[in-house]
């Protein structure tokens, strides 16, 4: 692997990759498809740089920060991950906002399970060679 070879592979995942969402249960698709940018790129990166930005912002005089708190911040941080979406509520799609990420990743844990490793495989967000 040459510096030009890791230039792209950031690249390819700073585009992002699609995965759909599989129910928790069955494993089957449940037709709602996430882009989402791989852990190497710089989407992530800024995600996680906010992160940090965040819980600094909500740790009290002690520097403790409630589990509450800790958590509404990594959510949100999962949900800067997401580039675009295809994602309907009864029957209409809905708009791509950080807002309705963060409602879909709050829905269930299983599904920020699956976007949290599917953002975190590298091997996902590598563009055919």
């Amino acid at each position: 692997m040459q510096l030009d070879d890791i230039v792209a592979f950031s690249a390819d995942q700073d585009r992002g990759a699609w995965f759909e969402l599989v129910d928790p249960i069955t494993g089957q698709p449940i037709q709602i498809r996430l882009k989402v940018a791989g852990p190497d790129s710089t989407v992530q990166n800024r995600a996680r740089l906010r992160l940090a930005d965040d819980l600094a912002d909500v740790a009290d005089a002690e520097g403790r920060v409630s589990a509450e708190a800790r958590e509404r911040c990594r959510i949100d941080s999962l949900a800067r991950c997401i580039l675009d979406w295809e994602c309907a509520e009864g029957g209409e799609p809905i708009p791509m906002s950080h807002g309705n990420v963060v409602r879909l990743l709050k829905a269930g844990h299983w599904v920020q399970a699956q976007v949290d490793a599917f953002a975190a495989d590298r091997s996902r967000h590598r563009s055919v060679q």
